[in-house]
């Protein structure tokens, strides 16, 4: 097992930190928030600095990560569970409305461990969840995709979508061009700019290098 906490003390310092949580916080309750209920029950896969668990507005609120620290990054109100692996058995079967998967697939061994995921998901989702993935796109990125020494699986548009047909999902909503690659970029990061990209969709085709996926379980 890579070691996760090392790698991420090294990547973001404190102020970094600070910044990253203030534009999650813009994007959590201007976008993402729509697509969930608040009575949702809610699971977040890879939750990592509980960005997006801590922020939205959910009746039940859960965390799934192999980084002991991340119980230091939540808030009273989620649930941690610590995992060794994907089979996702210590979560309760057809219990989640929504599971959140944001830049996490690309840190899995191999294709067949996303797909394994992406099967394993629909197990503890209810009938009709959904998933919500936020994923950099390879064909947007290039090379810069493994700037990051924990990216291993190479994926875009078209092989997500490959994957989600083959494990039973129906996409419901889909921007292949939403977020910028990294929060770690040099494009100014006040939440007012945010806020304007948000509402400013023409300059996703510029700037968009992740793309964001909701799918349905069939």
């Amino acid at each position: 097992m890579e070691p996760l906490k090392e790698i991420y003390e090294n990547r973001w310092d404190t102020e970094e930190l600070k910044q990253v949580r203030k534009v999650w916080e813009i994007i959590v309750k201007d976008y993402f928030q729509k697509f969930v209920p608040q009575n949702a029950a809610v699971l977040d896969v890879g939750c990592g600095y509980c960005h997006f668990v801590n922020l939205i507005d959910a009746k039940e609120k859960t965390g799934i990560d192999a980084n002991p620290d991340v119980k230091n990054h939540a808030n009273k109100d989620v649930k941690i569970v610590l995992v060794n692996n994907l089979s996702l058995d210590e979560l309760e079967k057809d219990h989640y409305d929504v599971a959140f998967v944001s830049n996490f697939l690309e840190h899995l061994e191999n294709s067949t461990e996303v797909l394994n995921l992406l099967s394993n998901l629909k197990k503890v989702l209810k009938k009709g969840g959904k998933v919500f993935i936020l994923q950099p796109n390879f064909r947007l990125i290039g090379r810069r995709y493994f700037d990051f020494i924990d990216h291993k699986t190479i994926l875009t548009d078209t092989s997500l979508e490959e994957a989600f047909s083959i494990t039973g999902y129906k996409v419901v909503h889909k921007v292949v061009r939403f977020l910028p690659y990294t929060t770690k970029s040099k494009i100014p990061k006040w939440p007012s700019l945010v806020k304007l990209y948000l509402k400013l969709r023409p300059i996703w085709l510029l700037m968009g290098k992740q793309s964001f996926y909701i799918i349905e379980k069939q």
